[in-house]
C-alpha cells in the first residue's frame, strides 16, 4: 500500500526530533484536501455518480466509483461500514456520512475515480466528509508503472490515497479475513481511526 499526498502539494518540513518522538495514540494519516474547492468545474451529467438515500448509520459509507470496484470486499474489511451500491449516500437524518471512495486500478476503474472525485471537489455531490480514495489492483502482480503514475495524479484530487495490492484468496471466495499484506493491515488501521475522528468543518 501507498498513502500518498497531494503531488503538487510540498511536504511541510518536520521539527527537529519529531520522528523520533512515541505518540501516545495512533494519528492517521492527515488529509490534504477536506473540502471542495471554489472554482472547479464539475462533471458532465453522464460522469457522475448517483446520489442515494440510505437509512440507518454506518462507520464509514463504502462507494465504488464504478461496478466491480471492490466496494464489498473493502466494506467486509472495516468495522461498522456499509455500502452506496455505487451511489453518494444521503443520510435521512440529513448528517454528513464519512465516506470511502474506491476503485480498480485499471484505466476504467481510475477514470471513474476522477469524475467522482472532480464531482466531490467541484461541491456536485451530496454534502459528505470523504475520507479519501482506495485503488484495488486490477490483476496479479505488479502494476504497470503508466497506471501507478495515473493512480497518484487522480489521487491527488483526493483527502488520501491508498494503493491496495491483488488478494487472491478473494478469487475462492475468501472476502472476511483480512489480507495479511501489511498494505491492508495499515489501511484497516487508518480507516478505524479516521472513523472515529471529528468531522472536519465545511467552510472553505
Amino acid at each position: 500500500m501507498q498513502q500518498s499526498l497531494n503531488p503538487w502539494i510540498t511536504r511541510p518540513a518536520t521539527t527537529d526530533g519529531a520522528e523520533t518522538a512515541i505518540a501516545e495514540a495512533y494519528v492517521p494519516p492527515a488529509a490534504v484536501i477536506s473540502v471542495p474547492l471554489r472554482g472547479m468545474v464539475e462533471p458532465d451529467a453522464a460522469d457522475r455518480l448517483g446520489h442515494r438515500r440510505v437509512a440507518g448509520s454506518a462507520k464509514v459509507w463504502v462507494t465504488g466509483a464504478h461496478g466491480g470496484s471492490g466496494e464489498s470486499r473493502i466494506a467486509d474489511l472495516i468495522g461498522g461500514a456499509r455500502i452506496t451500491d455505487h451511489c453518494w449516500p444521503v443520510l435521512q437524518d440529513g448528517a454528513r456520512p464519512r465516506v470511502l471512495l474506491v476503485c480498480r486500478a485499471d484505466v476504467r476503474g481510475l477514470t471513474a475515480a476522477r469524475s467522482a472525485l472532480t464531482q466531490w471537489v467541484s461541491g456536485a455531490s451530496p454534502e459528505l466528509d470523504l475520507l479519501g480514495l482506495a485503488v484495488l489492483a486490477d490483476a496479479p502482480g505488479k502494476t504497470p508503472k503508466p497506471l501507478r503514475d495515473f493512480a497518484v495524479i487522480v489521487g491527488g484530487g483526493a483527502p488520501r490515497l491508498w494503493t491496495l495490492p491483488w488478494v487472491e484468496a478473494w478469487r475462492h471466495g475468501d472476502a472476511t479475513t483480512p489480507p495479511a499484506a501489511r498494505e491492508y493491515q495499515r489501511f484497516i488501521t487508518d480507516l478505524a481511526a479516521l472513523a472515529t475522528t471529528t468531522a472536519p468543518s465545511t467552510t472553505n
